[in-house]
């Protein structure tokens, strides 16, 4: 038996390295035939090292670097040859295929970029960051209160884009000896200027009732889900109102683990059909699409589980319910906006539309709101977020010009390392590599 599993497994290790092959000659080929970037073509670079599966990462930044490119000219520098590829096919802004330390010197010295921006913290961000005629900065890809967005590796970067106080209080408290004031510049979330998509319906006086609960999680603390403890009740009483729609979008996982969470999906759905039937001007949405964006700026309130649905909401400055997990075993970290959220427990949920109101027009929970999303964001009005993430570029650009007068005469020197580890995401088994 042991002897067949590493066949089995020798099997599978030599299929996946004709895999790599394959598709990294394809992404030679595919770049290869693209036009040569003129002088000053790539005057910024986001540099993306991860697999596929994390695109999502980068892909909601898509719109806002599109913006900046018709200022300053950005390009993504991409190290994995399905990510190339796929990239190629989605970006709205140029890419480049560039796998080896080699490539990239090549590439910089060429091109000589002033900033680069990573929005992860992929272990191999740490090969560019010997490129020292750049400013090395970290815009992440979401704002929360999560253990990842106070880490240490924000000492690694020149400077660190950040949404607002609450993340320059969170790494204060948290990395000893880090100049917060200095290295961090508040942005607000610049992708909340650019919600994709537009409703499946006509605006007609209905209060937008905007339900995105996460999936069931896979272990007892990360039980935040809500459809099988809240879920069906909200949505009968939403769906109830003449006065009211629901758009309902469940986490694509939903149910993956419980059969009842499962089922309660499935019943929500189904009443969202019944009650369109019965009045087809209610107009109710189940959506099960690829594009969020007009869910977020549309609804006139926001009912989320615990999830970064939560944080994609207070950046837009409207109405948020929190539900409260039924499990006494989920993790609940209070200490900042949800020490003060708007709770909905199970039991609440056939009066949501009680609490739907009092968020809308109870002063004390508007104030509340403000406060809070101010704290994370800034000024949330459409379109700031967007001057503060050009202004604090222009920044740099000027700040790269005044150190670049003080180091005319330096020459760049190659510190590429031939030992470099150049795995990409075709080392990965299969199931790992699909997104």
């Amino acid at each position: 038996m042991p002897l067949l599993d590493d066949l089995r497994t020798a099997r599978r290790l030599v299929t996946n390295a004709y895999r790599a092959r394959r598709r990294r000659r394809e992404a030679e080929l595919r770049f290869r035939a693209l036009p040569e970037l003129g002088p000053g073509e790539a005057e910024i670079l986001v540099h993306f090292a991860d697999a596929s599966v994390n695109l999502y990462q980068l892909r909601q930044w898509f719109a806002p670097l599109a913006e900046l490119a018709r200022i300053h000219p950005v390009v993504i520098v991409a190290r994995t040859p399905r990510t190339a590829l796929a990239l190629l096919e989605e970006s709205p802004i140029p890419v480049r295929y560039l796998r080896t330390m080699g490539e990239i010197e090549r590439f910089v010295d060429r091109h000589r970029p002033r900033i680069t921006l990573y929005v992860n913290q992929n272990v191999r961000n740490f090969q560019m960051f010997r490129t020292g005629e750049m400013w090395h900065v970290f815009i992440n890809h979401g704002e929360s209160d999560k253990a990842y967005m106070r880490s240490n590796q924000h000492k690694a970067y020149d400077y660190a884009f950040v949404a607002g106080q609450a993340a320059r209080d969170r790494l204060r408290a948290s990395l000893w000896d880090y100049d917060v004031d200095r290295r961090t510049i508040m942005i607000g979330r610049p992708q909340a200027d650019h919600f994709a998509g537009e409703p499946p319906y006509a605006a007609d006086g209905r209060i937008v009732v905007f339900y995105a609960p996460t999936w069931e999680g896979d272990r007892p603390t990360m039980t935040y889900g809500s459809i099988a403890s809240h879920g069906v009740a909200l949505a009968e009483a939403v769906l109830a109102s003449p006065r009211h729609r629901l758009v309902y979008r469940p986490h694509p996982r939903s149910g993956i683990n419980d059969r009842a969470y499962r089922e309660a999906n499935r019943r929500i759905v189904e009443a969202i059909e019944r009650a369109n039937a019965a009045d087809p001007s209610a107009r109710h949405v189940y959506d099960d699409g690829p594009v969020l964006g007009w869910q977020l700026a549309a609804s006139d309130v926001a009912i989320t589980d615990i999830s970064a649905m939560v944080y994609d909401r207070l950046a837009t400055g409207r109405p948020i319910i929190v539900t409260r997990p039924a499990s006494p075993e989920a993790q609940v970290d209070e200490t900042g906006f949800l020490g003060a959220a708007e709770w909905l427990r199970a039991e609440e949920a056939p009066d949501v539309l009680a609490h739907v109101d009092r968020v809308l027009n109870d002063p004390a929970a508007v104030e509340s709101l403000r406060h809070w999303s101010e704290h994370h964001f800034g000024d949330t009005t459409p379109g700031a977020a967007t001057a503060r993430f050009h202004a604090a570029i222009e920044q740099l650009l000027a700040e790269w010009e005044r150190q670049a007068a003080l180091h005319p005469h330096e020459e760049h020197v190659s510190s590429s390392d031939p030992l470099d580890d150049e795995d990409d995401d075709e080392g990965l088994p299969a199931e790992a590599q699909e997104d």
